[in-house]
């Protein structure tokens, strides 16, 4: 346990201390937010044992609201965060409630389904600006009276949020709940048996992770400054579900090392294409910036052929094969 606070102090640490490295806030704050994202998806999935394939809808649902919230109604900041965080948590209400009444892969679509409406909800509504996005969100000031203008002084708010955030999953994870979660995720009969209402755990638990996941959008439009339709688009569902898979299922830890990979990639894969074209004479690797959803899938291809845990999910396993009893 000792060796845990010493990890996490750590990186919490590294955290405040990485601009200081000359690290681009922005570019750090991105991937917060989707390390957000995925490590709500992986409470769904991970420790529920539901797979959805509408999550964007949420993260969308969120960015559109904030951004509605601050730049056409001039709400203070925390407002419009709240107000994009309780928009993710009625979805989450109303959509769970009609997609736990069927498990498996039926769930998922049923999920995957009711995103895509609100998708085209979100293509026609006059208030989302259609195909253009909502653009020009203003940053505001924290409690009227710090400026957020300045990308430091944001990424510390994005941090702060982010660290509470994983904090209440963790909570969430190794409380009581947490525990009749994973008894339902590994045998929902048993848990039945037991006298649990299992169907409440499972909306429960897929209402805290669309609130969570409202969250994660609502501070990525804030921000990058707007939101548009790709953060409701069936593809941003597919990409946390990606996150998680690379990080590994299931694992505290393991969402935010696959968004800084998947994120990573998005944003350097043509620097990384332009330097293996130089080293290897090779042209065609100067054309991977255009190609991300190509490396991504590779990424995605290796992870589950050599990585079945995941990256942190094989860590911990190795781990424990040599010295048993880590978790994370």
């Amino acid at each position: 346990m000792n060796a845990k606070r010493v990890g996490y102090g750590l990186l919490l640490a590294l955290g405040i201390a990485l601009p200081m490295f000359g690290a681009y806030p922005v570019f750090v704050m991105d991937v917060l937010c989707f390390a957000l994202f995925a490590c709500a998806f992986n409470l769904l999935l991970g420790f529920a044992g539901l797979l959805s394939f509408g999550h964007a809808a949420f993260f969308g649902a969120a960015a559109y609201a904030t951004g509605h919230a601050l730049r056409e109604l001039g709400w203070p900041t925390e407002l419009g965060l709240l107000l994009g965080v309780a928009v993710a948590a009625v979805l989450g209400l109303v959509i769970g409630s009609l997609a736990i009444r069927r498990s498996g892969i039926y769930f998922s679509m049923i999920t995957l389904a009711l995103a895509q409406m609100l998708y085209f909800v979100f293509l026609q509504a006059p208030f989302t600006h259609g195909e253009d996005g909502l653009q020009g969100i203003p940053r505001g000031r924290l409690l009227g009276l710090v400026s957020l203008d300045d990308d430091l002084t944001l990424y510390y708010l994005v941090l702060a949020i982010f660290v509470a955030g994983y904090l209440l999953i963790r909570r969430i994870v190794h409380s009581p709940f947490g525990q009749i979660l994973s008894a339902v995720r590994d045998n929902e009969a048993r848990a039945i048996s037991l006298g649990y209402a299992t169907q409440r755990i499972k909306l429960l638990a897929f209402v805290l992770s669309a609130t969570l996941a409202g969250l994660a959008g609502a501070l990525k439009a804030l921000v990058l400054g707007f939101a548009s339709l790709t953060d409701a688009h069936w593809s941003m569902s597919g990409l946390v579900i990606l996150m998680v898979l690379v990080g590994g299922v299931g694992t505290l830890f393991g969402p935010l090392v696959g968004a800084l990979i998947v994120v990573g990639l998005e944003h350097k894969i043509g620097d990384i294409g332009a330097a293996l074209a130089k080293i290897t004479g090779i042209s065609w690797f100067s054309g991977l910036g255009e190609a991300v959803t190509i490396v991504t899938g590779f990424v995605f291809i290796v992870c589950v052929m050599a990585f079945r845990r995941g990256v942190i999910g094989e860590c911990v396993a190795w781990w424990q094969r040599r010295h048993g009893g880590l978790s994370t």
